[in-house]
Order: C-alpha cells, then sequence, then structure tokens
C-alpha cells in the first residue's frame, strides 16, 4: 500500500511538473516560430528595400542631369565661348532626349525587362557626361546632354514602374514617393557641388549614380509581374519568393498577379484615337492640363538657370542663393508627401500654386525695382527670397502631386497611351520653358517672373473648377467621380 501511494504521488509529481513545463514549452515554441516569422518577414523587406534602393540611383541620376545647367552656366560660356542661344539649346536639349526616352520606355521596358531598361538608360547617361567632360566644343557639349537626356526619359518612367511592382501593397505607396525625393536630392546635389567644383569635374559626379545602379542590379530580382507577363513561370516564382521570403506563402500573389495579366490581356489595346471619347477625354483634359500648368509655372526655366538669375538680381554671391536653393528642396519635399494623404490633392496643388505665384510676383518686383532704379538695396533679397518661396511652394505640392493624379485617374486600358501623352506633353512644356528662358530674361526680367505667376493663378482656377479631390477613393471609385 505504501509502495502503491508512493508511486501515485510520484506519478502526480511529475503530471504536476508536466503540467508546469508544458506552458513553458509552449511559449518557446511560440517565440520560436516568431521569430523566424520575424526573420523571414525582415529578410523579404530587406530585399525589397534594397532593390528600391538600387532604382532610386536612378531618380538621383535624374535629378543630377536636371540640376547640372544651374551652377555651370557661367563656367562653360566661358571656357567654350558659348552664346546665349548656344547654351540655351543645351539646357534644353535634355528635355529633347527625355521627350524620346519618354517615348519609347515602354516599348524598352515591356522587351527587355525593367532591369534591362535600367540598365540601358545607364549607359546612355554615362556615355554623356564622359561626352560633356571631354568636350571642347558645343556639338559635343549638346550631344552628350542629349544623351543623358534620353536616358532620364526612359528612367522617369521605369523606376516607379518597377518599385510598384515589387512592393508590398502597405508598403507601395511610401516607396513610390521616394523616387520624387531623390529627383529632387540629386539636383540639390548637384546644385551645392557645382558650386565648389568645376563643371566637367561635377560631369564625372554624374556617373557615380549610374556605377551604383549597375552593381546594385547584379544583387536584385527582375521584376516578377514583368516575368509573368512573358511566360518566364520559374524566374516568376524565384523572383517572388527572393522578394518576399525564401519560405513565404507566395501563392495568393501569385494567383492575384496572374489574374490582372489575364485582365490586361482580355481588355482591348487603346489607341490615341480612344483618348478623345467622351469616357476618357475629361481625365485626359485634367492630366494634361495639370502637366501644362506644372510646366508653364517656369520651373525648369527657373530651375536650370538659378545661380544666373541670382546674378542678374545684383546678388554679390550667387553660391549663397544657389545652396539655399537647393538646400531648401528636400526636407519641403518630404513634407509635401506627409501632407498628401492628409490634407488632400486639391489644397496641396491650390496652396503650393498660390505659393509659386507669390513667389514669381515677388522676384519680378524685385527686377521691376532694378530697372526704375528705386529701393536697390532690397532687390537681391526679394528676387532670392521668390525664387525661394517659389521652389517650396513648388516641391510641397506641385512637382509630386500631377504626376500621382496621372496615375490615379485614368483606367486600366488606358494608362499606357494616356500616360504617354501626358508625359510628351509635360516633356515638351520642359523644353519650351527651358529653352525660352534666357531670351525671356534678356527680353524683360520683371515680365518674364509676372508672366509665371500669371500662369500660376491659371492653375489655381483650373483646379478650382476641373480637378476632383482623388484622396482616400479607389479608382473605381474615381472613375464614377469623372464620369458624373
Amino acid at each position: 500500500m505504501a509502495i502503491t501511494e508512493h508511486r501515485d504521488i510520484e506519478k502526480g509529481d511529475n503530471k504536476g511538473l508536466e503540467d508546469l513545463l508544458e506552458p513553458l514549452f509552449d511559449e518557446d515554441l511560440k517565440n520560436v516560430q516568431d521569430n523566424k516569422e520575424t526573420d523571414q518577414k525582415n529578410g523579404s523587406i530587406s530585399m525589397v528595400l534594397l532593390s528600391t534602393a538600387v532604382a532610386v540611383c536612378g531618380s538621383l541620376e535624374f535629378g543630377s542631369c536636371v540640376g547640372y545647367s544651374a551652377p555651370v552656366q557661367s563656367g562653360i560660356s566661358i571656357d567654350l565661348n558659348l552664346s546665349v542661344a548656344e547654351y540655351s539649346l543645351f539646357g534644353s536639349i535634355v528635355t529633347i532626349g527625355a521627350m524620346i526616352g519618354a517615348i519609347t520606355s515602354g516599348r524598352i521596358a515591356d522587351t527587355i525587362g525593367r532591369k534591362g531598361a535600367m540598365t540601358l538608360s545607364a549607359v546612355f547617361c554615362m556615355a554623356g557626361w564622359l561626352a560633356i567632360f571631354s568636350s571642347m566644343e558645343s556639338l559635343l557639349l549638346d550631344a552628350g546632354r542629349f544623351f543623358t537626356g534620353y536616358g532620364i526619359g526612359i528612367f522617369s518612367f521605369v523606376v516607379p514602374i518597377y518599385i510598384a511592382e515589387i512592393a508590398p501593397k502597405n508598403l507601395r505607396g511610401a516607396l513610390t514617393t521616394l523616387n520624387q525625393l531623390m529627383i529632387v536630392t540629386g539636383s540639390s546635389i548637384s546644385f551645392l557641388l557645382g558650386t565648389v567644383v568645376s563643371w566637367r569635374t561635377l560631369a564625372l559626379t554624374g556617373l557615380v549614380p549610374c556605377i551604383l545602379l549597375l552593381v546594385g542590379l547584379l544583387f536584385i530580382p527582375e521584376s516578377p509581374r514583368w516575368l509573368a507577363k512573358v511566360g518566364r513561370e520559374a524566374e516568376f516564382e524565384h523572383s517572388l519568393r527572393k522578394l518576399r521570403g525564401a519560405k513565404a506563402d507566395v501563392l495568393a500573389e501569385a494567383n492575384e498577379i496572374h489574374e490582372t495579366i489575364l485582365t490586361l490581356q482580355s481588355l482591348p489595346k487603346a489607341r490615341l484615337l480612344d483618348l478623345f471619347d467622351t469616357k476618357y477625354i475629361k481625365a485626359v483634359i485634367i492630366v494634361v492640363g495639370l502637366m501644362v500648368c506644372q510646366q508653364s509655372g517656369g520651373i525648369n526655366g527657373i530651375g536650370f538657370y538659378a545661380s544666373e538669375t541670382f546674378q542678374t538680381a545684383g546678388l554679390s554671391s550667387s553660391k549663397a542663393g544657389t545652396i539655399a536653393y537647393a538646400l531648401i528642396q528636400i526636407p519641403v519635399t518630404m513634407l509635401g508627401v506627409v501632407l498628401m494623404d492628409k490634407s488632400g490633392r486639391r489644397p496641396l496643388l491650390m496652396v503650393s500654386s498660390f505659393g509659386t505665384f507669390l513667389g514669381c510676383f515677388l522676384a519680378g518686383t524685385s527686377f521691376f525695382f532694378k530697372s526704375q532704379a528705386v529701393f536697390l538695396e532690397w532687390v537681391p533679397l526679394l528676387a532670392v527670397s521668390g525664387v525661394l518661396l517659389f521652389i517650396a511652394s513648388f516641391s510641397i505640392g506641385m512637382g509630386a502631386v500631377p504626376w500621382l493624379i496621372m496615375s490615379e485617374i485614368f483606367p486600366l486600358h488606358i494608362k499606357g497611351a494616356a500616360g504617354s501623352v501626358s508625359v510628351l506633353v509635360n516633356w515638351f512644356g520642359a523644353w519650351a520653358v527651358s529653352y525660352s528662358f534666357n531670351f525671356l530674361i534678356n527680353w524683360s526680367p520683371a515680365g518674364t517672373f509676372w508672366l509665371f505667376s500669371g500662369f500660376s493663378l491659371v492653375t489655381i482656377i483650373f483646379v478650382a473648377k476641373v480637378v476632383p479631390e482623388t484622396k482616400g477613393k479607389s479608382l473605381e471609385e474615381i472613375q464614377v467621380l469623372i464620369n458624373k
């Protein structure tokens, strides 16, 4: 009896011990599983972030190219003995190349893939920078500028497309905004470096983003959506698993991607004439109108030739104004990104346009004072304040919002054709403003800035009367809103 009782007690003690330890083992097992899931999640996010970081080297190159002409105008004009017309051609021919690049970018990206398109862009940009660096006369200089323009024209299409196609849904919005931020960053870096290095050295710095991009492309996957579209199934699965984690369940996302591709293939291919259909014309008017408003406000003229504008205003050191111009863009663009989903598209566009109006009006008034030889001590301060207010206001809304609305407002099956037209209009406007700016300044500095301020007022009216609010609406809800 005693032995039996002892065994029962021992058995009961063991059972009690098991009951005590079981939750601990369960908790340890849960912790191991959670840690494993966290490691997988962190690993997949790391690859997405790495891929995005590599892709936005193209955006950095874009900004470097756009910002190049502002700080080097005096140096290039003196060294190569360029006239105003010759430098205006050099400054603006980048937009001609970009127009051609933008038109061909869709076909290139669909034929050789997103990584292939970025590689081609980098090669063109590098060839362009080397041509600019070695040029001894205007022909090679202009050819180099054209090549860099063609490269960034492709980048302007393929970089945001690649990011959108690799990013998970919960990160897509935040990651795609990095494109615009890095463009501004690249422009600011060019502005800053241009104040301390020669124009030839600055051209060599434009090679750096391209080199980083080409090296980085060796370590990141191709867009899984493009791989699925061209029927490379094994590579599609490998790419998706590399982005989401080796042991992640990608079946649902893979099915969704295949369904989307089948839907796109079943839709009729849009032609340019289809854009004039009553179902689509309002969306086309909204986006094309915004692109015209964005460029007619003078951004590419003021940005390309900022240092010369400060010199014309009589600023003792144009470098100070150029540095301030460069530094103000990045934080204000980040603020615009934050406000985009809080304040809405329309209020941001209208506040931004009012700021560009006020900035150009102040700059124009400063040049008017100078021409009338009154308040001369105020002229440099007003000019710099006006230009800085202009670029801050543009960066907070008019810089990014038109592109966002373009991505939201077109129906899926006409997005390619409508987007190409919109991009073409934007680059043509960039060329017209950047080419004519020096001639306009020689005609009348005050009149030039007042003209731009007038276009900003027209933008406010256009947004108030025509542009819908798309914040918080699904793509289907936006279509219903437009077609009311």
